[in-house]
């Protein structure tokens, strides 16, 4: 190592933060450093004009500086950045509304923003949580099936010799970024303790009553290791509740929902599997998530339903909401699919407008005064009705106006 040159960055290091009182500014000039430099950088995406970013300020301030008196350099990093001085800063991080809140983990966005409570208080509570480990260790198998009962639900599992191998610390990379998504488990023995295919491997077990999935490939490529592990952690199927409304609902898909009772967990198993089977190829056209009916009633109410109806399958497309005519017939051939194409193809739009798109009928001939030409019942001048969807009720969960300022108003 050069042990003037790491001299010098932790001197200057200090530096930035002596100068700095508060968040740390970046810019095009230090961005990459801060992050290459920090463990967690937690940073605030604002514009002066912004009266919620204003509001914040101060805020964001007192807990920058109470947190880089509570946790060492290099480990945490709390900064900020004028959107509107750098621009192109904001645009690769995705930032369509102010203020952001995003936590970088060695220089990547989690994929979730912070939306919580803007204070000092729950910033660093926040910290706190995020900079806790979420590897549970175990090196024997009863703690490891008390690991697993634990957990219960996604859940990626390291085999390793011991926590000093490379391995294993891709590992830890790869659950600082995935533990939104899944729970960690790190098993730290030979193998004739804890029994396993290699002695070294990453497995996925989507809850306990499925079998373990192994990683196949090399366990030293990192990035093939992620991909694989994202794919894992990412359910098909969601649940949406008002804590993660604004989050899903800002990422622009349209929703197919299956609102069900609380306890009916045999429904969300169907659903699961034939989002599996039939919508493959729509995962970037749809969100498909599942919402407990008696807390989100009001959506029900829009669709003539009550939670005496339930299972209640529909699509809120963010300008409507679309009813699945009868949930029983979901499982049949391709129609959750062929619901879904209608949504994309306009049919169910178009359907909104002009009533239901009109299908061949057998003719119906009646009697004619001519024995061999029969009249022909004329319906062309019948009028349709025309369906009645009601107004998305979803899109009144995305970002709030009372809370952020939109950058791109109408797109979301």
């Amino acid at each position: 190592m050069n042990f003037g040159k790491n001299l010098a960055l932790l001197l200057s290091v200090c530096f930035i933060h002596q100068v700095h009182s508060g968040a740390l500014q970046l810019n095009k000039g230090n961005f990459d450093s801060v992050m290459s430099g920090n463990e967690v950088v937690f940073v605030n995406f604002y514009a002066n004009w912004c009266r919620f970013s204003q509001m914040l300020e101060p805020i964001f301030d007192d807990f920058a500086e109470k947190a880089s008196a509570k946790f060492p350099i290099g480990k945490l990093s709390i900064a900020k950045v004028d959107c509107e001085a750098e621009s192109d800063i904001a645009l690769k991080n995705q930032v369509n509304k102010y203020p952001t809140l995003k936590l970088f983990r060695n220089g990547i966005a989690l994929k979730k923003e912070y939306r919580g409570a803007r204070s000092t208080e729950a910033f660093l509570a926040y910290i706190n949580e995020q900079l806790q480990n979420p590897i549970k260790k175990v090196a024997t198998y009863p703690e490891f099936s008390i690991a697993l009962s634990e957990k219960k639900k996604r859940i990626l599992i390291g085999y390793f010799l011991s926590d000093q191998v490379e391995s294993y610390k891709a590992f830890e990379k790869l659950s600082s970024i995935l533990r939104d998504s899944c729970s960690f488990i790190a098993v730290l023995a030979e193998q004739d303790k804890v029994q396993r295919d290699n002695p070294e491997q990453i497995s996925f077990k989507q809850d306990l009553e499925h079998n373990e999935i192994v990683f196949n490939g090399d366990l030293n490529n990192y990035e093939t290791v992620y991909a694989w592990a994202n794919e894992k952690c990412t359910p098909l199927v969601r649940e949406i509740t008002f804590e993660n409304a604004e989050e899903l609902t800002e990422e622009g898909l349209p929703f197919l929902i299956l609102f069900h009772k609380p306890e009916d967990t045999e429904s969300v198993k169907v659903f699961e599997r034939e989002v599996a089977r039939q919508l493959p190829h729509f995962k970037n056209a749809i969100t498909s998530v599942h919402a407990d009916g008696n807390k989100f009633s009001h959506p029900l109410h829009h669709l003539g339903k009550t939670a005496a109806d339930l299972p209640v399958l529909a699509i809120d497309s963010f300008r409507h909401m679309y009813l699945f005519p009868d949930y029983k017939k979901m499982t049949e051939g391709t129609n959750l699919a062929k619901f879904v194409e209608d949504l994309h193809s306009g049919k169910l739009h178009r359907e909104f407008h002009n009533g239901p798109d009109p299908t061949p009928e057998p003719s119906k001939a009646e009697p004619s005064n001519d024995k061999h030409l029969p009249n022909l019942k004329d319906d062309s001048d019948k009028p349709k009705s025309p369906t009645t969807p009601p107004e998305s009720v979803f899109i009144k969960l995305a970002p709030s106006k009372d809370r952020y300022s939109i950058k791109y108003d109408g797109e979301l």
